[in-house]
């Protein structure tokens, strides 16, 4: 079970291939686990890696919350210099997004390819008091309730209207193991976040992703990423919710290959 050390962080990730080298972000309520299709199917061409991100799966927590998604760009940077990687291909989604374009933004030469899937500008691109009621949402919810009441609630709004049983129990299961030290940083994180004014400086080839079904950031939202980033591309990915890369891995998989050769 692989593990680095960056910083006072021990992150686990998920590893698999051979070639150059993917490194995946999760969104939110999940982990390297929910990436399990995108490990199988896109290793035969490249390296891909899922980490757990500081707070998520078996990574560590940091002592105190993260407030902004630099700090996770931050202990991003140390992992791939620890695996001894000069560049990569960075594929976010949703969460996972803000922080690939936060990387990117500061660390472009460290980005060969940028891929964002249901991507959030963040929560301070909505009015004062639509942020605050998000964030106390949130912060209320993780802690108060239990985990697996948390992804119940939560997951039917994650998917589309009539998703696979398989899937739904699987994101279920996946989001049941949300701890709060994690699940506050992003919260804290999305509260402070707008990227709007930093989309036009991305020069990174960049692939956008959405699920045709995304109820929690829509298609109009990723629309707005695309005519912001120069030099970008817009997949809408057909019958899909917000885990469209669950829901239609293969699909998926295929978009992201076909962008990369």
């Amino acid at each position: 079970m692989p593990f680095i050390t960056v910083q006072d962080l021990l992150i686990h990730y998920q590893i698999e291939g051979s070639g150059k080298p993917i490194i995946i972000l999760h969104g939110m309520g999940n982990n390297s686990q929910s990436w399990k299709k995108q490990l199988a199917g896109l290793s035969e061409s490249y390296t891909v890696i899922a980490w757990d991100a500081p707070g998520y799966g078996k990574s560590s927590d940091p002592k105190e919350e993260f407030t902004n998604f630099s700090q996770f760009a931050d202990i991003l940077k140390g992992f791939i210099e620890k695996l001894n990687y000069h560049s990569v291909t960075l594929l976010g989604h949703s969460m996972g997004s803000a922080i690939a374009l936060d990387f990117c933004y500061r660390f472009p030469e460290m980005v060969d390819r940028l891929i964002i899937s249901d991507a959030t500008r963040g929560s301070a691109a909505l009015s004062e008091e639509e942020n605050k009621k998000k964030l106390m949402g949130r912060l209320n919810n993780i802690e108060t309730m239990d985990p697996k009441d948390i992804a119940t609630q939560r997951v039917k709004e994650l998917l589309s209207p009539n998703p696979d049983a398989e899937v739904k129990k699987e994101a279920e299961r996946i989001m049941s193991q949300i701890r709060p030290m994690g699940y506050r940083s992003v919260a804290y994180s999305l509260f402070n976040l707008n990227q709007i004014d930093l989309l036009s400086s991305i020069i990174t080839p960049t692939l956008i992703i959405c699920g045709e079904l995304d109820k929690v950031t829509p298609v109009s939202e990723s629309k707005i990423f695309h005519t912001k980033i120069r030099n970008s591309e817009f997949v809408i990915l057909p019958g899909t919710g917000h885990l469209c890369y669950q829901e239609d891995p293969s699909s998926f998989n295929q978009i992201v290959l076909d962008f990369l050769n």
